[in-house]
């Protein structure tokens, strides 16, 4: 309370200036906050010379705030010798320790960062903590004793950075057959004041215009538009999100305005097993699932019954509209950059078979220290009682990345798994000498290890190890195998393998008020052999939510001033739980394994399906198109709020009128 009546007290010497808050504005004056981006495949030119027709048009994309129960949050604490233990709300605690040792002027082995658990992340505590950590450590420098900040709800909405809001502007070509012959796309995104980690979501966004289909020519260029509003950041997808609902806006139009069935337009142009179909990065696309996710959803939402009942619905309801719609997703899976795809790990078995587990992940919710867990104790074939999961803490697995990129557990699941494998590699000499037979008969199963017919407990062998002075502590640490990025081409294979899903969504909406409701999800979600199913399924519907929000109800707006305005509850609207599906349907792709070598064969769940929930997005452009007959595609603004769905409206009606009078 001091400290914010002291904050009140101080005079601002400031000279207002006009807030430059629209990123169109920003581009046109050339203000960036970094240099452009581009990825391009093929010759652009030539495949628009040889389309049949050719379409442009204009997407604006949303942003999205966090909104994580948990505002920001840092403790720290001084020790002796200018020592400085932080714990701070994030998700890269070495992001963390690295920037208060710069504040602080000391060395980063002074600085221990501890993490036990966040009250939620999803991407907006990646980059952001270090400035109320840094804060909190200099005030407890100074004043030689420990320093709790914690934002307010307002104050953090205010003061820190959203997922991008951006404008896409695109050029697609198609031959008869629909198939795209070129596409160029350029994006305004809105950085806010400084980069932050705004260069590498524009990355992924570049990388994602593709989602599941192979386009022959194309030319994807980003911009970091310079905004007097907060350095937007890391979210949920990074990037991906918005190049998505990109190329699924320009698949939705071009099938609307040609015709085309919008799903038999996808399907003509899904990668296939042809030779030669790379990603416009350069990245081959092997182990290709869309068909199979495609056809489960669909048979799972019975579509074309479904697709004739809304149908026959709309021809006989003016006011309330019903629409459908199907989209597939084509997710990679690893850090664009590609230092940053490794992790480490500490395992210490103890005399009675216990286990100590750390490793560099932090837990925000999802369920990495529980998987995590159950990797070690696969190895082991002990029961998860039997193991310790201890806070993330810079001195005990230094150099981490951060939680993020839907990583956490093929890399933290990977080094606790080659620690966890290393030990047990050197209890099974100690068996085999102890039963007298080869390392290849000693078995661990059920909490017992095993010889033929005799047997001992772990921690019975965890003893006898011991006695023989043989180590029971292992650092493990995996590096993604595989990829290689070249940051100045745009090149290169950024992910190590993809994750695949798709998801048909129902929607009704009110043609007077522009309200609308999803009544019903489909979702089919290929995760590999699933490392925790129940886990898994909470992600899966908890991202298609949040997706849902980010696409229909939540609304950043600023004043002319500049002043964010929804900054609480009160003015920003989250989804509630009146606003998940009542129908809610969610599927596993036959757990089918995947094909690269991850922790058991799994695959990642965090990001992936939020952006399903474009699907919701999509089944309201279908809505809205029935009141032409599905013959135009309607100009639908992202986030689907009711004063856009309405002006939606009102611009498909004017162009009606205007094709009826011409």
């Amino acid at each position: 309370a001091e400290a914010v009546k002291a904050a009140h007290s101080a005079k601002l010497d400031i000279e207002p200036l006009p807030a430059v808050l629209d990123v169109e504005a920003a581009h046109a004056a050339k203000s960036y906050v970094q240099p452009s981006q581009t990825v391009a495949e093929g010759d652009v030119a030539a495949g628009f010379a040889a389309a049949d027709r050719i379409f442009t048009g204009r997407q604006i994309i949303g942003g999205q705030d966090h909104f994580y129960l948990e505002t920001h949050i840092a403790y720290a604490i001084p020790g002796e010798d200018d020592d400085m233990l932080v714990h701070s709300s994030t998700q890269h605690p070495t992001e963390v320790q690295h920037h208060v040792a710069g504040v602080l002027g000391i060395p980063a082995s002074k600085v221990e960062c501890q993490i036990r658990r966040m009250g939620g992340g999803f991407g907006g505590k990646e980059s952001q903590p270090t400035i109320i950590a840094a804060a909190a450590a200099l005030l407890a420098k100074y004043t030689r004793r420990p320093v709790k900040l914690r934002l307010r709800r307002r104050d953090d909405m205010t003061a820190t950075g959203k997922r991008h809001h951006m404008v896409a502007n695109w050029k697609a070509g198609i031959d008869k057959k629909g198939r795209i012959t070129a596409l160029d796309v350029e994006y305004l995104a809105g950085a806010g004041n400084t980069p932050d980690l705004t260069g590498p979501v524009i990355a992924r966004a570049l990388c994602h215009t593709d989602n599941a289909y192979f386009i022959p020519n194309d030319h994807f260029v980003g911009h970091a538009c310079k905004t007097n509003t907060v350095s937007n950041t890391a979210f949920r997808g990074f990037g991906g999100p918005q190049g998505i609902i990109a190329i699924e806006a320009i698949m939705d139009t071009i099938a609307r305005e040609t015709g085309f069935d919008p799903n038999e337009l996808r399907r003509i142009n899904y990668y296939g097993p042809e030779t030669g179909e790379v990603t416009p990065y350069g990245q081959p696309v092997e182990d290709n699932r869309l068909p199979e996710v495609t056809e489960a959803v669909l048979a799972n939402a019975e579509w074309d019954r479904r697709r004739a009942e809304i149908d026959a619905h709309n021809a006989g309801n003016p006011i309330i509209r019903r629409g459908l719609a199907m989209m597939p997703i084509k997710f990679g899976i690893s850090f664009n950059l590609t230092a940053l795809n490794q992790a480490g790990a500490l395992v210490h078995v103890y005399q009675d078979g216990s286990v100590h587990l750390n490793h560099g992940g932090t837990e925000m919710g999802q369920g990495l220290f529980i998987k995590v867990a159950q990797v070690v104790a696969d190895v082991f074939q002990i029961e998860m009682d039997a193991i310790k999961i201890t806070a993330t803490a810079t001195g005990k697995v230094p150099n981490t990345s951060a939680t993020a990129a839907s990583t956490g557990s093929d890399l933290n699941g990977m080094a606790a798994f080659n620690a966890a494998t290393a030990i047990r590699g050197r209890m099974t000499k100690v068996a085999a000498d102890h039963f007298d037979v080869g390392e290849e008969i000693i078995t661990f199963r059920e909490g017992r290890v095993h010889a033929n017919n005799e047997s001992v407990s772990f921690g019975e062998l965890a003893k006898m190890t011991w006695l023989k002075r043989v180590q029971l502590s292992e650092a493990g640490f995996y590096k993604t195998p595989k990829i290689h990025w070249d940051g100045k081409t745009m090149r290169g294979r950024p992910f190590f393998y993809f994750s695949y899903g798709a998801a048909v969504a129902e929607v009704a909406i009110d043609t007077l008020t522009g309200e609308t409701r999803c009544l019903r999800a489909d979702i089919v979600q290929d995760i590999g052999t699933p490392l925790n199913p129940a886990i898994d399924l909470g992600q899966i519907e908890g991202a298609f939510v949040q997706g849902m929000g980010w696409l229909t109800c939540e609304e950043l707006w600023w004043d002319k001033d500049g002043r964010l305005r929804t900054v609480g509850p009160s003015t920003y609207k989250i989804p509630g739980s009146r606003d998940v599906p009542p129908v809610f349907n969610v599927a596993l792709l036959d757990q089918l394994p995947n094909k690269e070598e991850t922790v058991f064969r799994s695959k990642a769940i965090g990001e992936p399906p939020l952006m399903l929930a474009i699907s919701v997005w999509l089944a309201i452009r279908d809505a809205i198109a029935s009141i032409a007959g599905n013959k135009f595609a309607p100009d639908l603004e992202a986030p689907a709020t009711p004063e856009h769905v309405l002006g939606s409206i009102g611009k498909l009606r004017k162009r009606m009128a205007g094709h009826v009078g011409g």
